[in-house]
């Protein structure tokens, strides 16, 4: 958990991280690999009743955006 917003929880790996972000009943998960994403995904429709509504394009009004670098 990032001790500055009690909503973001952090799990990381070796060299995989991924980010739970939490607003209301609204879940973000992003990380680096989609495998960990995934089972995390399987294991909230295991606990709890979950819509997967695909990729984010827009999280409280802000525009989501993917750059190669």
């Amino acid at each position: 958990m990032v001790l500055e917003d009690h909503c973001v929880y952090v799990k990381k790996a070796i060299e995989q991280i991924t980010f739970f972000t939490l607003y209301v009943d609204d879940i973000l998960l992003d990380g680096n690999n989609m495998e960990m994403i995934q089972t995390t995904k399987k294991w909230l429709s295991l606990v709890f009743e979950v819509k997967d509504m695909g990729e984010a394009r827009y999280v409280l009004g802000v525009e989501i955006s993917i750059k190669s670098f």
